[in-house]
């Protein structure tokens, strides 16, 4: 079975509209079962989880099949998934907790290419506890961030290493499993913002080397919150802040109030959606679905995004930035004499969404050179076509013509 752009098309009411999307990396559409699934979880009898009545059954059914699917999908524990109202929030907290241990002269090594959520709670975390902060720096010119750039910063006071799965800004992959064994062998913990990488790649958070892994379903097709990865024996070691009647069983110890059922019925669907994209036989594992499902979905993002590339090099006055070897199908551009913001605007008026700015990413635009206006950043997502493409690049060629 090959993949039919066509058919998943067909899944996504918001597609009618007519907008060829290019901003995934912000946030993709829904597709029609998550929205069912959304509905349909407040359409049975739902109340505060537990064994008795059919709504508690039901809450506690969504739970933890929203546990199980999310494992699935990162390669991760059950009971190590967190539920969160958006990464950055999973990260301050993460970051609280952890700054609990350190002490003056401690060290935290955060990079540039990272959005400002997996930069500054570390930070600010930092300045609270006296701890030194390192950079990392990558190349502006190539958009790489070396492994030995990670590993030189690294000492016996090192704490933490915060780095990117894949920037939003430009794409890049840094070597992930390289940098975990250097920041493991210096005897620090490994936080990985897996948001951008996650909708793009088959993760496995224990292969990767993440002792904490961070990723949003909003970019994956869900709703809109958070999902923090790690070994359930890692957070039993951590003592977040919980009122007191509250449960101190991990993971439910991280989690504050009373958990969105239709929103975590949703995350499970997204979820089941992508792992439908391969072509798995059905009676195969949701992990190997999803494995086949990412490695179908890689395939049609690097042919849309081999035609881009190779219109966008003969179109004069673009600036590629996205230039490292391993990265997602992202581009960052920018133009002679001519603002991204006004390219924006343009293509923006025949139904073309391709936002323009820093994105958070404001470390990563500066030391590029575009302080924090940044660049038009287009994104490619699963149910982008060739016909998208092509409204793009004539947009692109009129705005420059």
């Amino acid at each position: 079975m090959t993949y039919d752009v066509s058919t998943v098309r067909a899944q996504f009411p918001a597609l009618r509209a007519g907008t060829a999307h290019f901003d995934g990396p912000g946030g993709t559409q829904t597709p029609a079962p998550v929205i069912a699934a959304f509905t349909e979880a407040l359409s049975r009898p739902l109340s505060i989880r537990g064994t008795t009545l059919p709504g508690e059954v039901h809450a506690e059914t969504i739970v933890g099949d929203f546990r199980q699917a999310l494992a699935d999908l990162l390669g991760a524990q059950p009971g190590g998934i967190v539920f969160g109202r958006s990464s950055t929030q999973l990260t301050y907290d993460i970051s609280r907790v952890l700054s609990q241990s350190w002490a003056p002269g401690d060290e935290v090594v955060v990079s540039r290419l990272d959005h400002d959520a997996n930069i500054r709670p570390w930070v600010q975390a930092a300045g609270r506890a006296g701890a030194v902060v390192r950079w990392a720096e990558f190349d502006p010119a190539t958009g790489e961030l070396p492994t030995e750039a990670v590993g030189a910063l690294l000492t016996e006071r090192t704490r933490l290493v915060a780095v990117t799965g894949a920037s939003n800004l430009i794409g890049t992959r840094p070597d992930l499993p390289a940098i975990a064994e250097l920041v493991h062998r210096a005897g620090a913990l490994f936080h990985v913002d897996g948001v951008h990488l996650t909708a793009h790649d088959f993760v496995d958070v224990e292969q990767l080397g993440a002792d904490f892994f961070v990723c949003s379903p909003y970019k994956f097709f869900g709703p809109h919150h958070g999902v923090l990865a790690a070994r359930p024996e890692l957070l039993e070691t951590l003592r977040p802040d919980k009122l007191v009647p509250s449960t101190d069983a991990v993971p439910e110890r991280f989690e504050l109030g009373t958990l969105p059922y239709e929103v975590l019925a949703a995350t499970r669907a997204a979820v089941d959606f992508i792992a439908d994209l391969g072509s798995g036989p059905a009676a195969a594992g949701r992990r190997e679905r999803l494995r086949s499902a990412y490695t179908a979905i890689g395939a049609h993002e690097s042919a849309l995004l081999e035609t881009l590339e190779k219109a966008l090099g003969e179109l004069g006055g673009v600036t590629v930035r996205s230039r490292a070897a391993e990265r997602t199908p992202t581009l960052l551009l920018t133009f002679e004499g001519r603002d991204a913001s006004d390219a924006y605007r343009f293509l923006a008026r025949s139904g073309v969404h391709a936002p323009a700015g820093s994105f958070y990413a404001l470390e990563a635009s500066r030391h590029l050179g575009l302080g924090d206006d940044g660049g038009l950043r287009v994104g490619l997502s699963p149910y982008n076509d060739t016909d998208d493409v092509e409204r793009l690049l004539t947009g692109l060629a009129e705005f420059l013509g």
